[in-house]
């Protein structure tokens, strides 16, 4: 059987070296080369999306790639895609940057000028490995293998008090009432309110994951807080200037972490760009910008959008704005906001009802908004839409509750 070997880095070059020597192993199969970082995971994820079968048995990462540093993208690589074997290509072929390269998770190393015989043993075993996994998996399933396929969700607020935390925060409570295992993560850093909305007293928070290497499942379960309602809460840490210990490399281990454990990751990443949002945004499967239709949150939408298209982190036309509080009597109409944007747009708006919240918010128990109320409805609805919830179910009237009682379903 070939063996499928897809290769990653940022110089033409030494990518078309690399490519011209894979061309020539026996049973090779060297797929089209990628460029940067974000076009290698896009491409695997589309491939995992079919079947686990449909990934390469190796993935070879030149050690000039951006804009994710090599071993962080290695590190997220086979966190996302363990069935897939990755080689690291590199000039510094030293012992600590071999243990640096295992412990992020890659299968072997190769070092620079490339030698036919050194790079044919490494992609040859790697690809040993990574039949047995995939017999290990099941090499037929359709599915990916349970915890490598978890969607990630960031929520933005295009300004301050546009409702991108109530958008988390339900979004999150919708997927874990349609049964999927849910992870709430508050990366706005500085003044995360997830725990004043969900009545949370905590300890533990994403900063004491700051200052470790290798996130392990032990690791990330000691600093969850289990909700009431079955969610899983990572919260922002209570002293605001801890955040800055919050980088985006830990951002990026946080996340692969999560996607590996949860069926659905929702991450409020506030209003004000950080390391850690960014990279969050960046490695998201959707990208939502909170706005309101008002002339100032629209014009800050706007701003958003083109500094996150400046600065790389997402294309406009990959991001999708959600309107919050609309009625239809304003001037500023979601299509409108499409247009000024660039964006994609969600095709749920979320209603201006704030008489509905008072009560809740308050009261610090949003998971209890009444299943009557149109802002939860929608938001539920936006839910299905992303593919967080099942399409067609409707929030209890009872508010969420738990996350067994949280959808009636309709009849039949």
């Amino acid at each position: 059987m070939p063996t499928r070997i897809l290769a990653a880095g940022a110089d033409p070059d030494a990518v078309r070296s690399l490519t011209t020597l894979l061309s020539q192993l026996p049973d090779a199969e060297p797929q089209p080369p990628v460029t940067d970082s974000t076009q290698l995971v896009d491409t695997l994820a589309r491939l995992a999306a079919e079947s686990v079968g449909e990934l390469p048995e190796v993935v070879v990462v030149h050690e000039r790639i951006g804009p994710v540093p090599a071993l962080e993208l290695i590190r997220e690589v086979s966190l996302r895609f363990p069935a897939a074997g990755v080689v690291l290509v590199t000039s510094d072929a030293s012992p600590g940057l071999f243990a640096a390269a295992m412990d992020a998770g890659a299968r072997g190393l190769v070092g620079l000028p490339l030698s036919y015989e050194e790079l044919a043993g490494r992609v040859q075993a790697v690809a040993q490995w990574s039949a047995g996994v995939r017999r290990h998996l099941g090499h037929g399933s359709s599915e990916a293998p349970a915890g490598a396929g978890g969607t990630v969700v960031t929520v933005s607020g295009a300004k301050g008090g546009v409702g991108a935390t109530l958008t988390a925060v339900q979004l999150a409570l919708a997927a874990q009432a349609s049964g999927r295992t849910t992870a709430l993560v508050d990366l706005d850093l500085q003044s995360g309110d997830i725990a004043s909305y969900l009545d949370v007293q905590f300890r533990r928070s994403v900063a004491d994951l700051a200052a470790i290497t290798d996130i392990s499942p032990r690791v990330l379960a000691d600093a969850l807080f289990r909700h009431d309602t079955g969610l899983a809460l990572l919260l922002a840490p209570a002293e605001g200037e801890r955040g800055e210990e919050v980088t985006d490399r830990t951002a990026r281990q946080l996340v692969g972490a999560l996607r590996s454990r949860y069926e659905a990751v929702v991450v409020d990443c506030g209003a004000q760009l950080g390391a850690a949002g960014a990279a969050a945004v960046e490695t998201a499967d959707t990208a939502l910008l909170v706005t309101t239709p008002d002339v100032i949150a629209v014009r800050a939408a706007k701003r958003t959008v083109r500094m996150w298209d400046r600065l790389q982190i997402r294309k406009a036309e990959e991001t999708t704005v959600v309107v919050n509080r609309h009625t239809r009597a304003t001037e500023i109409q979601p299509a409108l906001v499409q247009r000024i944007t660039g964006t994609a747009l969600a095709r749920t708006a979320v209603p201006a009802a704030f008489k509905e919240l008072q009560g809740v918010v308050d009261a610090g128990r949003l998971h209890e908004l009444d299943g009557r109320s149109t802002v939860k409805q929608a938001l539920w609805a936006l839910a299905a839409e992303l593919g967080l919830a099942r399409a067609g179910e409707q929030p209890s009237h009872r508010g969420s509750g738990r996350a067994a009682a949280g959808f009636r379903r309709r009849k039949e």
